[in-house]
């Protein structure tokens, strides 16, 4: 069976600082077709653009009965998809200790648009391990951050 599989990666130069720059990237492959996707922010998180690279990836999809295979290095993304999200919603978008989930607008987001998709999964992948399409990701979300360092 025909499936779309899509590499994403998020990053942030200066994470935790006032003056931070953030990038994302996104390959997504379907058979011999390629697309690659980027972007960037200021005043960000890595943990946000982790989010929008994933959030972006299925915005530029352009079905939604082909089965799509996300690879991730980010384990906060593959772990909300896969264990936390059902159990946030239960909560009114709260966590086991009753505080606000971070980054709610992009969870309920990316969430959205994996339940329109009729089969989707996050997989975990090792960063920096020599898997080229997540190589490829980290590259794109670093020219993310170079574009937005140069718009500075």
């Amino acid at each position: 069976m025909n499936t779309i599989i899509i590499y994403c990666d998020g990053g942030c130069r200066g994470n935790q600082s006032e003056r931070n720059i953030g990038g994302w990237g996104a390959v997504l492959k379907f058979g011999e077709h390629t697309k690659e996707l980027c972007g960037g922010a200021k005043n960000t998180t890595n943990n946000i653009m982790e989010l929008t690279a994933a959030i972006k990836a299925l915005e530029a999809l352009k079905t939604d009965h082909i089965p799509v295979v996300f690879y991730i290095d980010s384990a906060y993304v593959v772990n909300g998809m896969n264990n936390w999200v059902p159990g946030w919603i239960k909560k009114g978008w709260k966590t086991a200790g009753g505080s606000s989930v971070k980054n709610k607008e992009l969870w309920i987001r990316l969430n959205e648009l994996a339940a329109g998709q009729k089969s989707i999964t996050f997989n975990k992948v090792r960063g920096h391990h020599g898997v080229a399409l997540n190589e490829r990701a980290d590259q794109l979300a670093n020219r993310g951050m170079d574009e937005i360092e140069k718009e500075s």
